[in-house]
């Protein structure tokens, strides 16, 4: 009975037909990366072009992981509710078409405009394939595909940077963002082909249209304060800060942001269809992945922004050079994924290898905030190697553990609750690094004002050039600088950027906390689809028997009890 009521259960998919399946979701991710990657490398020549400075480099990063952040719920809902299909393919057209925008930007505004947009559709993708993963393949068999997974991320990250420099240094930075269009088409056509997810019964469907507009302003208010406080308005390195931490705007944005951020809960709570279901929380095995996340979101994002930075503005490379240079994190991020999601599959423990990869977070984190503008390459690359590992290991994994606790019917939102809260952690991750850094050379700017000005008064004819670029507060390009003052401005970089990736340190020892005290439940062997056809099975099995005894009497005719029974057995015999 309860097979015929759960519906005929389809056979379980062989291993080339998951990944003639996963084709499309692979592409399409691989797009979305390599979008983001090749701009990385070109990233400092961008806002040297288009004059902008610091903030302005920050904010074309964290204006995509804020967006993210925000959609990726929003996403997540629309997953559990409508066609999963559908709204992957949506992600992929706004994502290429609002990178394509970008491409023709002349100013810092336009561009961090067109990347809020990208970010929308990066949400989506981020969200909507570990959905779909789950549709069509178990937790335990799910270990190497997000290997697979976790190797084409590495591959864009490492490809992009490489790509986006060649392309920067042979035609222009804006070819950088043209770059990704005719591999989206591709993705668009064999996400149609390829991928066929079962059909899910329709809902009717509701947003949580006052949550997205409260949980977007209190993210969005608490990044414009961290971003500007503290820091230089004028855009004058001799100019002091004047935005305090203590300060009325200070109490107005964080103040805001707290009180936008307790009506999300009070709203969340009242929610009929909430945007991110706050009993999720009550799943312990939830919560703590929410926390490592936030610590793994830091480290990735963070390293992803500020390395190419530290390479080109601290040890003068190239764009080009600079990709070459961040392969060694690359490389260890390609290992552990793709080794560590086949160790998972074989074996189905997962734990051991998150706790070594929290580890190598807090390892990587701390060496990479000793690095100066002279330390030894090979040291600055086992660095490098030692995070990426760490990211490879905990990364997927975490998103992993979550779906295998959660019911199948809030897969959408618990997945995209852990994706959220990785790129709240890196949006927020890169804005505190990205202040703090501005901070940090400002200071040193004004420590080595001597050093600076006698490399200029040496510089000759070029002296005055080269001080009206330093008054200009846009970022500097350190690589075209003249020896005497390069070396200055190298060290002064070197000795910044080494400072903002300290503040990822006690994040990472949060998240090996976090992961110690992760539930140890073992991989369940089903689909989510598979899961859900056992739960009705189940509710089947269950509810017919209690249904039969709530039935009402449709007569007037009287049961007999037992005694009653037994009294009409005894007249029978006497007569």
């Amino acid at each position: 009975m309860s097979d015929s009521l759960a519906g005929p259960t389809k056979p379980r998919m062989t291993h080339r037909q998951v990944l003639e399946a996963l084709s499309g979701l692979l592409l399409g991710m691989f797009v979305s990366m390599l979008a983001s990657t090749v701009v990385s490398t070109s990233l400092p020549v961008i806002i040297h072009d288009l004059d902008g400075n610091q903030a302005a480099f920050t904010w074309v990063v964290t204006a995509t992981l804020l967006t993210t952040a925000i959609s990726t719920p929003i996403w997540g809902k629309l997953a559990d509710l409508t066609n999963r299909k559908v709204l992957y393919q949506l992600a992929i057209v706004i994502f290429v078409l609002a990178t394509a925008a970008a491409g023709f930007s002349t100013n810092p505004e336009m561009l961090i405009a067109f990347r809020a947009v990208q970010g929308i559709g990066a949400g989506g993708l981020a969200a909507l394939s570990q959905v779909l993963m789950a549709d069509i393949i178990s937790p335990r068999e799910r270990g190497r595909y997000m290997g697979l997974f976790g190797a084409i991320m590495a591959v864009a990250t490492i490809g992009g940077p490489l790509l986006g420099g060649v392309i920067t240094d042979a035609w222009g930075w804006r070819w950088n963002f043209f770059v990704a269009l005719p591999v989206a088409i591709v993705a668009l056509i064999l996400v149609q082909a390829t991928l066929h997810v079962p059909a899910r019964p329709k809902k009717k469907t509701s947003i949580d249209y006052v949550g997205i507009v409260l949980l977007s302003a209190a993210v969005s208010l608490l990044l414009i304060w961290v971003t500007n406080a503290g820091t230089a308005t004028t855009g004058d390195w001799s100019d002091l800060a004047n935005n305090d931490w203590w300060s009325l705007n200070t109490v107005l944005m964080v103040g805001g942001a707290l009180i936008a951020a307790i009506l999300f809960v009070i709203v969340e709570l009242r929610s009929k269809e909430p945007l991110i279901p706050l009993t999720l929380f009550r799943n312990s095995t939830f919560t703590l992945s929410v926390i490592a996340s936030i610590a793994t979101g830091i480290a990735m994002f963070g390293a992803s922004v500020f390395l190419s930075q530290y390479m080109q503005l601290a040890r003068g490379a190239t764009p080009t050079e600079a990709g070459l240079m961040t392969i060694p994190m690359i490389g260890g991020m390609l290992l552990s994924s793709i080794g560590v999601g086949a160790l998972v599959t074989k074996y189905g423990k997962w734990k051991p290898y998150l706790i070594v990869g929290s580890i190598l977070l807090v390892a990587g984190s701390y060496l990479l905030s000793t690095i100066h503008y002279d330390t030894d390459f090979f040291l600055v690359s086992v660095y490098m190697f030692l995070l990426g590992a760490g990211v490879g290991m905990t990364m997927q994994n975490l998103v992993l553990v979550v779906q295998n606790t959660t019911r199948p019917e809030e897969i959408g939102v618990a997945s995209s609750g852990v994706t959220f809260f990785r790129s709240l952690g890196g949006t927020i991750g890169v804005s505190v690094m990205g202040a703090a850094l501005s901070a940090k050379v400002i200071d040193l700017v004004a420590e080595r004002k001597d050093d600076i000005t006698a490399a200029l008064m040496s510089l000759g004819d070029k002296a005055q050039y080269w001080g009206e670029q330093l008054q200009s507060g846009s970022l500097p390009k350190v690589s075209a600088m003249p020896e005497a003052l390069r070396v200055v401005f190298e060290d002064i970089y070197g000795s910044g950027i080494s400072h903002s990736f300290l503040i990822a340190v006690p994040f990472a020892v949060i998240s090996l906390i976090a992961i110690v005290f992760l539930p140890n439940k073992s991989l369940t062997t089903m689909t989510t689809t598979e899961r859900m056809q056992a739960s009705e099975a189940d509710l089947a099995t269950v509810s017919v028997p209690e249904a039969m005894g709530t039935l009402t009497a449709t007569g007037s005719v009287r049961t007999m009890s037992g005694a009653d029974a037994g009294a009409r057995a005894d007249d029978a015999d006497a007569r």
